[in-house]
């Protein structure tokens, strides 16, 4: 985001406040259960789980192989 005529750069994607750390994420679709989780997640499980969700091995992307990336919670 910049501001002001000088165009100065004050953020890029959020910072280090609490509501720009902690946001919800919903999950919807055929195999996803009703319920809410509070656990802590990262941006980086989003794409095991949908891999998962579209029945095919999360696996498949090497970042899950040499990170050990889990899938969301509930979605095993």
């Amino acid at each position: 985001m910049y501001a002001g005529s000088k165009l100065s750069k004050i953020a890029e994607h959020g910072g280090d406040a609490e509501e720009d750390r902690h946001v919800p994420i919903i999950v919807w679709g055929p195999g996803v259960g009703p319920g809410v989780v509070a656990d802590e997640v990262e941006t980086t499980q989003i794409a095991p789980s949908i891999l998962t969700l579209l029945g095919l091995p999360p696996t498949s992307l090497m970042a899950v192989r040499v990170e050990g990336t889990q899938v969301l919670p509930q979605l095993h």
